[in-house]
């Protein structure tokens, strides 16, 4: 009798699961899209037909893979390639349809007046999607994927890192970074009888970039840095090749060869930051934090020391307790962690480093199309900074023709093509009514390239259109670094950096295309370019 109960039981309870999972498959995977789809069919809405759990990545991938499958002619307009699927959608549907990632819908939006409410006037109803699994991995849980008052928390901390005082003190490190490249191009160029180098310039800015963000990220620490800023490279290329095996279920769980050598990169990363965060933190009980003035302070001191004084003295009790005249409130979203430090590294390395590196690659390779604008360019540069001497914050300020050029690549070449925000509840959107749970994606490239909002000309390389500075009849439409309260906080950096090694090259060198160039850009996180940037550089 009591064998026939406990079976009777588990029967019951097994019934109980698969008729609930049942239930949950077929509402989540059928039903609400379904009634999404009719929701906003209802608001004169449209979109590939929703396909039972996949929804429409299949025609995505097959787009994306057709698009990418042979470089294309010497042209800026990338559109059809970049993104493949939003560009053959938008011809059937208009430029704001409804297309399924899976059973997820994304509704895409382009009206500068709808972009303002999204980051600006209803932010607060609209969150940061989360990045893919291994784009999370290797960004780190950082400001790029924290949210709400965690990461307004961090955002406080980190701003400082970022102000221009600071940055500027950091040119003479950028400046030693940049000649180191060039001075081993001339050698290059020494050695060969053409008078002339080949160099395959995405590579060399990324090294670069890497350079300049280990000495932003451990200052002092650069050297024991280095080490780290290399695993993380490393780690990269085999996240890669994971990450173009996204749409295979589960395969960044199997233990296969490239998999376990991104896991043990992972801890080695982890532990060699460790060790370095307790050896600054040793060397600040001693001696105290860096207090001069012309002290950069690096993410790791400012890291730490919001550490140390989240509780003066030390103990850390939820709630509020006065001591020694201190209010202490450490929640766990004030408090920073180790771990918190940890993943800040991890996501300056991954945004800073490819961010920078890719506009320094396309700038480079617009001015290598247009050798007229590198003339104009260079022309100022030596009138403003000279031939030799290296150039000062004052100098990049007053480069209004470099400031055109660097303009008008991010907006044609943008690193970031796209963005994408969630309803967190059901919300408003101009005439629209968006169901909690959709998702928002900001077509970045459509937005740069649209000839209704830059002219007929938009998809030309025209500096003279930022002649009065980065602004446009309406200024949601240009957003190379996001908008509202999330835009980067390393947009500063990013650019001064990005100017310093265009003038210093153009003090030194004229370059042109490759014959062994391809042009093809193409998406693997970031705009880059898919078959390399080879330049050919000669000394002036």
């Amino acid at each position: 009798m009591e064998s026939y109960l406990y079976s009777f039981l588990c029967l019951s309870v097994w019934y109980v699961i698969l008729v609930y999972a049942f239930k949950l498959t077929f509402v989540h995977l059928w039903l609400n899209p379904r009634r999404i789809e009719k929701h906003f069919a209802k608001q004169g809405i449209k979109g590939p037909k929703y396909n039972f759990f996949l929804g429409n990545i299949k025609e995505i991938v097959s787009l994306a893979m057709d698009a990418s499958s042979h470089p294309m002619p010497l042209s800026h307009d990338i559109l059809p390639r970049v993104l493949s699927f939003y560009h053959h959608w938008k011809t059937i549907y208009g430029s704001t349809f409804l297309v399924w990632f899976g059973p997820t819908p994304r509704l895409t939006v382009v009206d500068p007046d709808l972009i303002k409410d999204i980051f600006i006037y209803k932010s607060e109803l609209f969150e940061k999607n989360e990045s893919p699994p291994l784009v999370r991995k290797l960004e780190g849980e950082g400001l790029l994927s924290l949210q709400g008052e965690k990461w307004a928390h961090h955002r406080k901390i980190m701003t400082p890192l970022f102000y221009m005082e600071n940055i500027k003190l950091m040119i003479p490190l950028m400046e030693k970074s940049i000649k180191e490249m060039m001075e081993k191009w001339s050698s290059d160029i020494m050695s060969n009888k053409t008078g002339k180098v080949e160099v395959e310039v995405s590579k060399s800015f990324e090294r670069l970039t890497e350079d300049i963000i280990t000495r932003t990220v451990f200052g002092s620490g650069y050297e024991d840095g280095k080490g780290i800023s290399e695993l993380h490279s490393q780690q990269m290329v085999y996240a890669i090749e994971a990450y173009q095996k996204v749409f295979i279920p589960g395969f960044r769980f199997l233990p296969t060869e490239k998999n376990r050598i991104s896991w043990k990169l992972d801890k080695q990363i982890k532990k060699q930051l460790m060790k370095l965060i307790k050896e600054r933190e040793n060397y600040y009980s001693t001696n105290g934090p860096c207090v001069s003035e012309e002290c950069p302070k690096d993410l790791l001191e400012v890291m730490i020391k919001a550490s140390r004084s989240n509780c003066p003295n030390r103990t850390c009790i939820l709630g509020q307790t006065k001591q020694k005249g201190y209010y202490c409130c450490c929640s766990s979203s004030s408090k920073i962690t180790a771990h918190d430090t940890i993943e800040e590294c991890k996501t300056i390395f991954f945004a800073g480093k490819h961010t920078t590196s890719n506009l320094v690659t396309w700038t480079t390779v617009l001015l290598a199309m247009h050798p007229q604008w590198q003339e104009v360019a260079r022309e100022e540069v030596l009138r403003i900074c000279g031939a030799h001497d290296p150039p000062t914050q004052h100098h990049i300020a007053n480069l209004k023709t470099l400031d055109m050029i660097t303009n008008e690549s991010l907006r044609l070449y943008p690193p970031a093509v796209a963005t994408i925000r969630r309803a967190k509840v059901d919300a408003h959107l101009g005439d629209l009514t968006i169901p909690s749970g959709t998702e928002l994606l900001i077509p970045i490239l459509a937005i740069h390239h649209d000839t209704t909002l830059w002219g007929q000309d938009a998809i030309e390389f025209n500096p003279s259109r930022f002649s009065k500075g980065a602004t446009n009849k309406h200024p949601m439409t240009f957003l190379p670094f996001g908008l509202g309260a999330r835009r980067c906080i390393g947009q500063n950096i990013a650019i001064l950096q990005a100017k310093l090694a265009i003038t210093m090259i153009l003090q030194r060198f004229s370059f042109h295309l490759s014959p062994n160039y391809k042009h093809a850009p193409t998406v693997l996180m970031l705009l880059h370019p898919q078959y390399g940037a080879p330049i050919i550089f000669q000394k002036l």
